[in-house]
């Protein structure tokens, strides 16, 4: 629990930018305006986009928050703060099975554009698998990426994982050849699978994955499926445009959006859920193992909201 604890402290701290991009000048509005009209909604609505949540989540938040108020007969606009929480966490719900992969032998793709924190990602994500016990392997397949095997092998060996790699240049369906039949001889839980992503190069991106799914469908067609991307919190309304280009060449099943500790744009997360109906599964808030987290929409929303712990004791009860 300490853990926990101390990562909904740093995600706070981490969407302080976001917060004061959006909180404040909602919670000036609950407290500037006397009647619910549409100007109201408007200027909610005005500072929602501004904080990176999109034209499609914001719409369908403003949406919700009108039927409520219809709904239960509301007069006062402050009386509306709470209720906008509770919709933008109804937005970002990830689902029960949104983690299956960890209880079952997996297969986990993970693809995303140079320096969005791709590899540290995946060292983050195979410790935390290997501190729950499970047995991991990491395939290091982005073999186009000079520095991309020696990152990773760092983190292998910090994680305390076994890493299967290639030539610099090798073919990266080879790579995960070998990994899948090193993870079968070793009755591995999760093979996590660095794969590259460059999307200025679509056609080669989209052959080459094809090719790894058609290594992972032959070799191992037991294992359960998982392909994350990796997006780059700060880069805003760029990170919905990649997660759009990505699904639009690999069956994505989640997203890693990382960099949440220095930006402004956290928002981005309620968007991309929205917009793609892809779940952002893990969330990154600074540098060390602990500050990748599944992701909590309940957390997330009051960390952003920054509602405090005895607001949330009520809210729990």
């Amino acid at each position: 629990m300490g853990e926990k604890k101390g990562f909904f402290k740093r995600l706070v701290e981490g969407l302080t930018k976001t917060r004061n991009n959006i909180v404040s000048g909602i919670d000036s509005i609950f407290s500037g305006f006397s009647a619910i009209d549409e100007d109201f909604y408007e200027e909610i609505e005005e500072i929602l986009i501004m904080g990176d949540l999109g034209i499609n989540a914001t719409t369908a938040i403003i949406e919700d928050l009108k039927q409520k108020v219809k709904e239960q007969h509301i007069k006062e606009p402050s009386a509306c703060k709470q209720l906008l929480i509770d919709s933008i966490k109804a937005q970002m719900n990830v689902g029960e099975t949104a983690y299956e992969f960890e209880n079952r032998q997996s297969v986990v793709l993970v693809i995303g554009v140079n320096g969005v924190g791709k590899t540290t990602s995946i060292g983050k994500l195979a410790g935390k698998l290997k501190d729950q016990g499970k047995k991991v392997i990491l395939a290091a397949a982005d073999t186009f990426r000079a520095a991309a095997g020696e990152q990773l092998t760092e983190w292998a060996h910090r994680a305390g994982v076994e890493i299967i790699s290639g030539q610099e240049g090798s073919d990266p369906a080879a790579v995960v050849y070998d990994a899948i039949q090193a993870s079968k001889a070793r009755h591995a839980d999760v093979l996590l699978c660095d794969t590259a992503g460059r999307l200025h190069n679509k056609k080669n991106l989209m052959a080459e994955l094809g090719k790894i799914n058609r290594v992972i469908d032959r070799e191992y067609p037991e294992a359960y499926r998982e392909t994350l991307v990796v997006l780059d919190g700060t880069t805003g309304q760029n990170a919905l445009a990649q997660a759009r280009q990505f699904s639009e060449i690999a069956d994505i099943t989640g997203i890693i959006l990382t960099k949440l500790d220095g930006t402004a744009k956290g928002g981005i997360a309620v968007a991309i859920h929205s917009e793609l109906g892809i779940p952002v599964k893990y969330i990154g808030v600074g540098e060390s193992i602990d500050d990748l987290q599944k992701f909590d929409a309940d957390e997330f929303v009051n960390a952003l909201f920054d509602v405090k712990d005895s607001e949330l004791s009520l809210i729990h009860i």
